[in-house]
């Protein structure tokens, strides 16, 4: 009997991450990502950038990893006092996502008092990241 077909993520280059940190965390991506529940185009643009940038991940490896960043720096965030070890990007993901250990909840964007609550939002749909794509 052939063994079950199994179909896994990608493994990403410390490079690959680094961009998509960088994409990740500008002010531009947070904005669009906070001014809705449904981030797919944020995430096909976030997408785009990493081609741009020589990259090829898709739409749902770029949410998937992102949102496995998040929980790898939560749970980082949580053990304290090794978290720079137990997270391999955790100084990046730390400038993207501020130190609040809930921005790896469903609240990542303030709603309730987490990360982005002191910045200002932009009405969704605001913003176009093709400008934002470069380094």
């Amino acid at each position: 009997m052939p063994a079950p077909c199994t179909r896994r993520s990608p493994t990403w280059s410390n490079a690959e991450l680094l961009d998509l940190i960088s994409i990740w965390g500008k002010e531009a991506v947070q904005s669009q990502l906070c001014s809705s529940c449904r981030n797919d185009d944020t995430y096909g643009q976030i997408s785009r950038c990493m081609t741009e940038r020589g990259h090829d991940q898709d739409t749902l490896q770029c949410t998937v990893e992102v949102k496995e960043l998040r929980n790898a720096y939560h749970k980082a965030w949580e053990a304290n006092a090794a978290a720079p070890m137990s997270c391999q990007f955790y100084k990046e993901l730390d400038a993207v996502l501020g130190g609040d250990p809930t921005s790896a909840s469903e609240d990542h964007c303030g709603y309730f008092g987490g990360l982005h609550a002191s910045r200002e939002r932009t009405e969704p749909g605001g913003g176009n990241l093709g400008q934002e794509c470069g380094g």
